[in-house]
């Protein structure tokens, strides 16, 4: 196994503040960059505190920043730098710092409390739903999401504007609204709730002007830009702007009037 001695700028801090540390540290073969962390804990940094479970990249617990790209500490390996790079690793840039390379992101738990849940349709109890497989295959890519929230960090609508995090509840759970409204069970418009409306008035989905930048940074591999949000948004103006819509929508207003 050969190895050799790799340069590292570690962010450290906490919320009153921080910056970079440099670290020359061992690397072998095989290794990734959450081994490094790993290592540099063993062997210089006691005290780094870094956020990590399975490393298997299945969790999405290890998001970090390195050389200014989300990516997991676990699934970027030591491979894909070159010998004499020196590699940055830093917290979330989108998310509070708690400490070193932890950061706090209970603004995504506080979105995903907002997005209504699955409503069951009447008249079938729970355990004899049943769907066909090309009813699903659209939407079944969402639920491969490990919820590591690099999607979430990488857009620029929250990145760059922390004013709009009232108002935009962020790729992840936009992607959330699209499986839920493709969902062929799915019956929250016989209870009044209309998903393309919320997805436009109360989660926000005006703000993305899809740049695919969520897709790009996926571990997993989801298109969530092509395959949700595009699609979330022609629904959402098909339901406010088509005129047949609108004219169906009076018709029906009437009749229930009459």
């Amino acid at each position: 196994m050969s190895s050799y001695e790799a340069a590292f700028k570690v962010w450290r801090g906490d919320q009153g503040g921080g910056g970079l540390e440099d670290f020359a540290v061992e690397v072998n073969d095989g290794e990734v960059v959450l081994d490094i962390i790993h290592r540099l804990q063993a062997t210089q940094a006691s005290d780094l505190a870094v956020r990590w479970n399975c490393k298997a990249g299945k969790c999405g617990s290890c998001s970090a920043e390195i050389n200014g790209r989300p990516r997991l500490l676990c699934m970027t390996r030591m491979s894909v730098f070159s010998r004499e790079e020196t590699i940055t690793v830093t917290p979330l840039r989108a998310f509070p710092v708690v400490r070193d390379l932890v950061t706090d992101v209970s603004f995504n738990y506080a979105k995903a409390r907002e997005v209504p849940s699955f409503v069951p349709p009447p008249g079938v109890a729970a355990g004899e739903y049943r769907m066909q497989q090309m009813d699903v295959d659209r939407s079944q890519e969402f639920r491969k999401c490990i919820e590591c929230f690099l999607c979430q960090d990488t857009c620029h609508v929250v990145r760059d504007h922390e004013e709009n995090k009232t108002a935009f509840a962020g790729p992840r759970f936009l992607m959330r609204v699209a499986e839920l409204d493709m969902h062929p069970l799915d019956a929250a418009a016989e209870t009044g709730l209309d998903r393309k409306k919320t997805a436009q008035d109360e989660h926000g989905l005006g703000y993305c002007n899809i740049t695919k930048c969520c897709t790009e940074v996926c571990p997993e591999g989801i298109k969530i830009t092509d395959n949700a949000l595009i699609p979330l948004k022609e629904r959402a103006v098909d339901r406010k702007y088509d005129p047949l819509v609108w004219l169906g929508n009076k018709i029906k207003r009437r009749g229930a009037v009459d």
